[in-house]
């Protein structure tokens, strides 16, 4: 017999992370191999004022495809779900925040970043549920301090990669400098 109170909410658990991951994957993967590819991401990052450009397309691609597989298993949940929201703290301050509120704004609002780093927190602090590798490893079962690490190591790791690598204004070459 099926324990219904345990089995809906695992279930509804289970399809938020892995709608959440197929999202970050799709992302990362697109970055990668979608329009101009790694090499046209990395201009684009590199225009945002992430330098070097490719050195940071190549990490957020590959932070939202492995962070992705991490929350889709609910493996390692919080760290998976902090990746994520670290990634979406980035895109918010280098790109979506100066656009305004709605996605359909020219340059692309923050309500669709906002959404994802929220989602981030919320799978962060819950953990993977019932239906999760965590959950059969015994690790990550939710709570407080799950929710402080998700929120402390986005935040935190998004505010050093700006702090150390966020210039933004046009790049300067060789011509510009004599």
């Amino acid at each position: 017999m099926i324990d219904e109170t345990a089995s809906a909410p695992n279930f509804v658990l289970l399809l938020f992370r892995l709608v959440l991951a197929l999202v970050f994957i799709a992302h990362g993967w697109n970055h990668v191999f979608g329009g101009g590819k790694i090499e046209g991401t990395g201009r684009w990052f590199d225009s945002l004022g992430m330098r070097p450009g490719l050195l940071h397309a190549w990490l957020a691609s590959l932070t939202e495809i492995g962070a992705g597989v991490l929350v889709g298993l609910g493996l390692l949940t919080p760290l998976g779900a902090a990746a994520m929201l670290g990634v979406m703290v980035v895109a918010l301050i280098t790109n979506h925040m100066r656009n305004g509120f709605f996605i359909f704004r020219p340059g692309e609002g923050y309500e669709y970043v906002l959404v994802l780093a929220t989602c981030a927190v919320v799978i962060g602090g819950l953990g993977g549920g019932g239906w999760s590798v965590d959950r059969g490893l015994g690790i990550f079962g939710g709570g407080w301090g799950q929710l402080i690490l998700t929120a402390a190591a986005g935040i935190g790791g998004a505010a050093v990669q700006l702090i150390v690598f966020w210039r933004p204004g046009k790049p300067q070459n060789a011509e510009s400098k004599a």
